[in-house]
């Protein structure tokens, strides 16, 4: 008998001198097995990212004028416009001031446009404001 060879025993189909190996089955089941798991990671990475996406383009919010003509003591009848500058880029608004009473009481018509998804985005509000030191330069009231 050779050296190193030895008989086969029950349920041994392979000699001892051969080194064992995977299959091309076993390869390539595990390699289909490793791109489902990487492409469904990568569906991951992409929703979050399209979310993510949405979140930053947000409705701008016309709180920020209203509070903007709320810091002054003195309103005068007429029309104001502006922007949001690096807070909201694009993002304009109107705000239209008349006396709604007697007394100082002005009513501040709000109106906000914004570019939303190759649309633009609109909201319309309507605030009152207490002045009793502003000056009163038209005599007819509106409402």
């Amino acid at each position: 008998m050779p050296i190193g060879y030895r008989p086969l025993g029950i349920g041994d189909s392979r000699p001892t001198s051969q080194a064992r190996s995977f299959t091309l089955l076993e390869v390539m089941i595990a390699m289909a097995i490793f791109f489902m798991a990487i492409f469904a990671i990568l569906s991951l990475v992409a929703q979050n990212l399209r979310i993510a996406r949405n979140l930053r383009c947000t409705e701008v919010d016309f709180g920020t004028v209203a509070a903007e003509l709320a810091l002054t003591n003195k309103l005068q009848e007429g029309t104001y416009s502006g922007d949001f500058g690096d807070f909201y880029p694009g993002a304009e608004w109107t705000a239209d001031v008349f006396l709604y009473a007697t007394g100082g009481l002005y009513q501040a018509d709000i109106t906000v446009l914004w570019p939303r998804n190759q649309a633009v985005g609109e909201e319309h509000a309507s605030i009152l404001l207490y002045r009793p030191e502003s000056v009163v330069r038209s005599g007819a009231l509106r409402r």
